[in-house]
């Protein structure tokens, strides 16, 4: 039988949209104009008023898990994705990794004809699997994604990111000095890709996912943004949110009659604070402010470009966030988020200091929590927890070639799962029930498209649960349950929020999320028979999606930690040449450690960078100044530093830096020439967002302000060489810490 040739290439449906997904990171329910705000966001608020606004929108409360439900349809712990992709293990709802039988929308719609690109964060990868040999299965080019440009990991510093392309590293295209900023490097790539496109398909509808890397931390925007709500935000958080509050009833984004929870003992008065403290959190909030206003104007930008190219009509555009507003910053807020993962610490008095340069890139800051508290209005609680605070967030629906309705509200219970089903019932493509030869896991979401026209459309589903760090819920038709767990992993938390620490303990409250909004009145003690029912509901729920077993501070997770298949190298070597070396990869050096170079070192005296990872928010450099041999390691901003007293002779040498015990030595042909205290623990992550090991020079922001990068050797750098100590594998509760502010 003569070969029929190949198959031809798909072709999408007639008449099906371009689609972009707007994802904001860390975003309250309150927190964008349209949704109560006084925060200007003009640009998505066109969207709104253009569009849908749901104000019953659910996600899952962090980060990965909810970017999983978003891009397969299913539950998060379905799909292994019941955490962070910061620690997997070999359970089945927590592998950090996207099973075959839940195809992601790309690839769905690439296959169905559609061009697919993703522009921003990414955090679907796990951990050890970031580095340049991959493996790339589950880097967005993995997933379906043709073009990818964006940060693989929780969170980036928006001054200096650490950027991939495709399937590689590469550096920003400008530095932090020539007025680089991520977000609009981002809007930037993305209108290239979709000019692009076009240039070459016209009529190929492509599927855009921009995840931004706003408004997680750092909070990262130039004065000129963050000036104008100078003083805007003086008279406090209780106030504050009590303006949002009435302008979220007046304009029907809050039912009217909802109940405005009272301030928890956790949340400072703010009238019974100093006048320092007050201008230091009012501080804290401008900023924020103005890195959000700049963030929609970025999409101010990609909505021009979309109606210069006619295209804005015929386009979906959703807007959402991946959870409730992040608490992170503790109750002092810090200006840099490092300090208060590894447990270091902040002071109102260090807040004080950094105030003029906060948002810099001085800085990596986080407000304090009662922002976060009033950024959710009128909800309890925030990120990481399963109360509305942490779960319902903005979710706006702009396509006017098919929603006809304009700045409606519509108060559906829906989820992030409900969001791929919409997208292929738009692009006319049905969910596989078979992906190369795997047949696929059910759909947990369903379509949107009932709502589109008709408000009074039946909700997707009766049942929902939720899960996080041990937190739990349940909506069932009127009625939603929530326990009072606290998570471990964040100080303040453990010390201040009420709650139970021990499932064993843990109490479960009721809601009537039909005459209540907000969990304000808690109805347990009147219907016990029915949280008994929800609680066995959750139960049946989390059996069918494989969230057991429950845990909140994953000590027990440690024997289940999947750690790279090739170990932790005791003895590393590397030569200039290649790209950074991702911090993943390299020894452990917790421990103790020795680095030696092999390098020459000009006649005129050695200067420049032997080799730097990291930069002043965390990091270590060795390099020479004025000659002489330098070591500088910040720890989340705390700076240690060993010079030597002479100058390198020149020739060929090996040079390096040891620390062990508490000290750093430094070394000329294996003598020591220098030593000095290391000022604490050696940090088991120097950043959430990831550092690459550069050789013979630096890039983006330094460790010290001893040298500016690029700083190039000005001799020869040959190889460096490191050796660590034996060390014991990091602890599951310093993972932790690191990777719940990775998100």
């Amino acid at each position: 039988m003569p070969d029929s040739g190949p198959a031809p290439r798909p072709r999408a449906s007639r008449g099906a949209p371009d689609v972009i997904v707007i994802v904001l990171d860390d975003l309250g329910f309150a927190q964008f104009g349209a949704y109560g705000s006084d925060i200007a966001t003009p640009n998505v608020d066109r969207l709104a008023s253009g569009g849908l606004r749901y104000n019953r929108f659910h996600v899952t409360a962090m980060c990965s898990p909810t970017r999983a439900s978003l891009l397969t349809g299913r539950n998060h712990h379905a799909v292994g994705m019941g955490f962070l992709v910061d620690l997997p293990v070999d359970q089945p709802g927590y592998t950090a990794r996207i099973p075959r039988s839940a195809a992601p929308l790309p690839r769905v719609l690439r296959d169905a004809g559609h061009s697919t690109m993703a522009v921003g964060k990414w955090h679907l990868t796990p951990r050890w699997e970031r580095s340049a040999s991959g493996p790339f299965d589950t880097w967005p080019l993995g997933c379906g994604f043709e073009r990818y440009y964006g940060f693989l990991q929780g969170d980036a510093n928006h001054w200096a990111p650490w950027l991939v392309s495709d399937n590689h590293y590469v550096e920003p295209p400008a530095g932090p000095g020539d007025g680089y900023h991520l977000s609009e490097d981002l809007v930037d790539t993305a209108q290239r890709m979709i000019l692009d496109q076009k240039h070459a398909t016209p009529d190929k509808p492509y599927f855009l996912y921009l995840p931004f890397g706003a408004m997680h931390s750092p909070h990262h925007v130039a004065p000129e943004w963050s000036e104008p709500y100078r003083g805007r935000f003086d008279h406090g958080w209780e106030r504050w949110r009590e303006e949002v509050f009435a302008r979220q009833v007046a304009s029907g984004v809050v039912p009217a009659g909802t109940v405005l929870p009272e301030r928890p003992p956790w949340i400072p008065e703010w009238d019974a604070l100093g006048a320092d403290e007050r201008r230091v959190f009012a501080r804290m909030h401008e900023v924020y402010a103005g890195f959000l206003t700049h963030t929609d104007a970025q999409i101010g930008r990609l909505l021009d470009f979309l109606d210069d190219l006619g295209r804005l009509d015929d386009t979906l555009i959703v807007v959402m966030s991946d959870n409730g507003a992040s608490a992170e910053g503790g109750r002092l807020g810090t200006p840099n988020e490092h300090r208060f993962s590894a447990r270091m610490g902040d002071t109102h008095e260090q807040n004080l200091a950094a105030l003029d340069d906060w948002g810099s890139p001085e800085t990596y800051p986080h407000y304090a929590w009662g922002w976060a508290w009033a950024g959710n209005t009128p909800l309890r609680l925030w990120k990481r927890y399963t109360w509305l605070g942490g779960t319902r967030v903005p979710l706006i629906m702009h396509w006017p070639r098919r929603i006809t309705a304009r700045g409606e509200v519509r108060e559906q219970v829906v989820h992030a799962v409900d969001l791929m089903p919409t997208i292929l019932e738009a692009a006319g493509v049905p969910a596989p029930r078979v992906v190369d030869g795997v047949e696929q896991q059910p759909v947990d979401g369903r379509s949107l498209f009932p709502t589109f026209d008709d408000p009074d459309a039946p909700p997707p589903r009766e049942t929902q649960y939720f899960e996080m760090l041990g937190s739990r819920s349940i909506i069932h038709g009127r009625w939603k349950a929530t326990t009072d767990h606290v998570s471990r992993g964040v100080l303040d938390e453990e010390a201040l929020i009420r709650g139970s620490r021990d499932f064993a303990t843990d109490r479960w409250s009721l809601f009537d999320l039909s005459a209540d909004f907000a969990e304000a009145v808690d109805l347990a003690g009147e219907h016990p028979g029915v949280v008994a029912d929800l609680e066995a509901r959750w139960a049946a729920e989390a059996e069918r999606n494989h969230v057991l077993p429950l845990q909140d501070s994953l000590q027990d997770r440690l024997a289940h930690l999947v750690l790279p298949p090739y170990g932790f190298p005791r003895r590393a070597v590397y030569r200039p040449g290649g790209g950074p070396v991702h911090d993943e990869s390299l020894p452990l050096l917790t421990g103790g450690f020795t680095l030696t170079a092999d390098v020459d070192i000009a006649d005129g005296g050695a200067d420049g960078v032997v080799c730097a990872l990291g930069d002043r928010i965390g990091g270590f450099v060795l390099h020479a100044v004025g000659g002489r041999l330098a070591f500088a390691c910040s720890r989340a901003g705390d700076l240690d530093r060993v010079t030597a007293a002479e100058p390198l002779p020149s020739g060929r040498h090996r040079i390096g830096v040891g620390v062990r015990g508490g000290t750093i030595t430094l070394y000329l042909d294996g003598r020591d020439i220098a030593s000095g205290p290391l000022g604490g623990e050696w940090p088991v992550t120097f950043q959430h967002g990831g550092a690459g090991l550069r050789i013979g020079h630096d890039a983006g922001l330094p460790v010290e302000d001893g040298y500016r990068p690029p700083a190039r050797w000005n001799g020869t750098v040959h190889l460096i060489e490191i050796d660590t100590a034996p060390v014991p594998d990091p602890t599951a509760q310093d993972g932790l810490r690191t990777a719940l502010h990775s998100d």
